[in-house]
């Protein structure tokens, strides 16, 4: 027989995925697996293109949430994140992923597991893939959610409403901490990096070291065969010196070029996801990239421009489509300063909502 599970699609940051309530999926891991492979791929598991299924065919639209009521004292719902490796056959949980994040509060909303507040809702949000928490806040003008207003993130095309996200207890989330090798600065295969995880694994690497300006688009970068050949290379012998183990088959860490900005931003980047080059960059990629820029001695250092005044301990990180801001609240007492909690505005819009129809079978 035909078997179907209700689920929404929602664009969440300059990403957009496939968002269910964990009751609809079964709880063993290895059977939702399946059934989520079955939903964004269809017959196709391997087929790049997932065209038998709802994937859509990208790593930044090929994402799955699953969300639940939370049984936590400091937790309002629950948010497991699956990435769905297009062609991959396979689905990676090691990383979080703020932008699909900015979506979890609406869909908690729109299907009634939380109440909305009369002028806002604020809700917490339990990060389950590193086990930390994210206050969102989102307008609910009247009781209802609402996706239109004025707030513009560069990676999504318009404005709308803003969805304040506000993480705590992030860094070293996935790594164990935030320098995962003890060191600011590791030489892998002749290259000078920075190994980081403020809530994103993240090898920071210059732009120019590998014979790059930093400035290429992603689909310059991405052509480049020698120089994918490289980074690989160096992604696989650091992913066991921050404590991730063999990374052949996961998605973190991401490697991220840095060059000196070209405009207001700190630094400039081009962010390996890992194997495709992100259009902008990851939320969580952007706090880290940020996190590592401010603390002196890492490879940043030559490529920084620190703001001249600062603005609510804010900070620009620039990539392909134009920029991002991040807050950043620093402990500075100590000999490394210690981030006590990062937030950053994004943008959700509900595309659809329905049931998705699994392969007969399935």
């Amino acid at each position: 027989m035909r078997k179907s599970i209700p689920f929404m699609q929602i664009r969440g940051g300059s990403s957009k995925g496939l968002f269910f309530n964990a009751a609809d999926l079964p709880s063993d891991t290895t059977e939702k697996d399946h059934i989520l492979l079955a939903a964004m791929c269809g017959l196709g598991p391997d087929d790049p293109r997932q065209i038998d299924g709802l994937g859509g065919a990208d790593p930044l639209t090929s994402k799955v949430a699953v969300v639940s009521i939370s049984e936590r004292d400091d937790a309002d719902v629950d948010y497991e994140f699956v990435q769905v490796v297009p062609g991959g056959e396979r689905t990676d949980r090691t990383q979080n992923c703020g932008n699909i994040l900015a979506g979890v509060v609406p869909f908690a909303l729109e299907t009634r597991m939380i109440p909305a507040g009369d002028h806002e809702t604020v809700a917490r949000v339990f990060m389950v893939n590193s086990s930390s928490i994210c206050t969102v806040r989102i307008p609910t003008p009247g009781g209802q959610v609402t996706y239109a207003g004025d707030a513009r993130i560069d990676g999504a095309p318009g404005t709308a409403a803003p969805v304040s996200c506000n993480y705590a207890d992030i860094t070293g989330s996935t790594c164990g901490s935030l320098f995962p090798t003890g060191n600011l600065i590791d030489t892998i295969d002749g290259v000078e990096v920075t190994c980081i995880d403020n809530g994103m694994p993240v090898v920071l690497l210059r732009a120019s070291d590998l014979g790059k300006s930093g400035y290429e688009m992603p689909s310059e970068l991405e052509s480049d065969a020698d120089l994918k050949e490289r980074l690989e290379g160096i992604r696989l012998r650091v992913g066991n010196v921050m404590n991730l183990g063999n990374v052949r088959d996961k998605t973190v860490p991401k490697m991220t070029l840095i060059s000196p900005p070209r405009a207001n931003g700190l630094v400039s980047t081009r962010s390996f996801i890992p194997h495709r080059v992100h259009a902008a960059i990851g939320v969580l990629a952007a706090v880290t990239v940020a996190t590592g820029c401010l603390i002196p001695g890492t490879i940043a250092d030559s490529v920084v421009r620190m703001p001249a005044e600062q603005d609510s301990h804010r900070y620009v990180i620039e990539h392909p489509s134009g920029d991002v801001s991040v807050s950043l609240n620093l402990d500075t007492s100590g000999d490394v300063p210690l981030v006590l909690e990062a937030g950053i505005i994004r943008t959700a819009r509900a595309l659809s909502r329905g049931e998705v129809f699994l392969p007969e079978g399935v």
